[in-house]
């Protein structure tokens, strides 16, 4: 026997109304949406591009040089008697620096007076004697022979006497070169010898005396730094001034810059095949001598400029595996990744070869938090424009 069950009369009404419920619910969530939330805008701080004519200086590691360094060699043998200057001192031109031993040229020089003074009686006595031959040749109380022998003896002595002359002359140089002067304005090396020392050939040097005014500044350019200046100068991102007659300037050890001022005065027509570089040397005056032989220094080339460049701060500037890039505000108040080319340093900022121009607003800060087309609330940056530096100044 099977049992059968029936609804009871409640389960009807119960359902029905469950069914309705689910039914509402379903029509209220299709006939609205939930409303997107919208983000909202970044803000940014950009600066508008002013292309504008900039200074260029380029620094070089440089190393200073005597215009003028003389080497203080004894021209004749015999024993240094005694150092005179002070080693390390500035000397003048003609001041005494050693003393040798006089005596022997002395000597020297004695006995030449003596020949030449001997040499000049004999002129005398032929000079005499020629006199009287020519009138008792012309009587015919003398023979044509004794003439030419009268003449001959004059001519002899007279000879003999300008040797004497040379002789003496250099036994009183010998004698001058004794006492050895300083023939520059410069300043003193050590002695190389000591007091008592023989001095001959091989053993002739006694110091050194430099000139530091003028100075000469040394530097090397190398041969792709000469390439990347002429394309730039081709491209015309860099003016040179007239006549490429750079100014130099001269940064000291300590960052202050030299008082004087110089010029290029010589480049090597050949690049170094060692290094790859050819020399550039400057010449600067150096009244107080604060320049010193063979003093590393930087030098400034100032004279160049850069025709209507575009500078942006170095922090707007990033970079990805594809190269740099910056972020744009566009018209429309939005985000762009805009490519750029860039060049040298210019103090805090890089200049922009490619890839902006005027008008173009670029984000310095609030970049870190951008994406493209993201909406932006610019502010300005101080003045439309970053603080720049003076000059440029791109180290090599």
């Amino acid at each position: 026997m099977r049992l059968r069950s029936n609804p009871t009369p409640f389960a009807f009404p119960r359902l029905s109304l469950i069914l309705a419920a689910v039914t509402l619910f379903l029509a209220a969530c299709s006939g609205s949406e939930a409303p997107a939330k919208v983000s909202p805008p970044v803000a940014v701080i950009a600066l508008t591009i002013k292309p504008e004519d900039v200074p260029v200086t380029t620094i070089f590691v440089a190393q200073t040089q005597s215009s003028q360094a003389v080497n203080i060699q004894a021209r004749v043998s015999g024993f240094l008697e005694k150092r005179v200057y002070t080693e390390g001192s500035r000397v003048k031109a003609g001041q005494v620096l050693f003393e040798m031993d006089k005596r022997p040229f002395q000597a020297q020089v004695d006995g030449a007076a003596a020949a030449l003074q001997r040499n000049e009686a004999a002129l005398e006595v032929a000079r005499a004697n020629l006199a009287r031959t020519k009138p008792l040749v012309e009587l015919n109380a003398l023979s044509q022979r004794d003439l030419d022998d009268a003449r001959g003896q004059f001519e002899q002595s007279a000879a003999a006497v300008a040797q004497s002359k040379a002789q003496l002359d250099s036994a009183q140089l010998d004698l001058s070169y004794a006492t050895i002067l300083s023939p520059v304005d410069g300043v003193s090396s050590f002695s190389a010898v000591a007091d008592g020392t023989y001095l001959d050939a091989m053993n002739a040097q006694l110091t050194t005396v430099s000139v530091l005014s003028p100075m000469w500044i040394n530097f090397s350019l190398s041969e792709n730094d000469m390439g990347r200046i002429r394309r730039e100068e081709k491209a015309g991102r860099l003016k040179p001034p007239k006549g490429h007659q750079f100014t130099v300037e001269v940064e000291l050890v300590d960052g202050s810059l030299f008082p004087q001022m110089g010029t290029i005065d010589f480049a090597d027509p050949s690049y170094s095949a060692e290094t790859g570089t050819f020399l550039i040397r400057a010449v600067v005056d150096n009244p107080d001598g604060v320049l010193r032989p063979n003093q590393y220094v930087r030098t400034r080339l100032v004279g160049a400029t850069r025709p209507n460049a575009v500078l942006v701060p170095q922090r707007a500037v990033q970079q990805s595996a594809k190269g740099h890039f910056v972020w744009v505000v566009n018209d429309s108040q939005h985000a762009e990744m805009r490519p750029v080319d860039v060049g040298d340093w210019y103090g805090d900022n890089w200049f922009i070869d490619e890839g902006l121009a005027s008008g173009d607003r670029v984000v310095v800060d609030g970049a870190l938090r951008l994406a493209p087309g993201a909406a932006v609330d610019v502010k300005d940056a101080a003045g439309s424009k970053s603080t720049n530096p003076s000059t440029s100044t791109t180290s090599k």
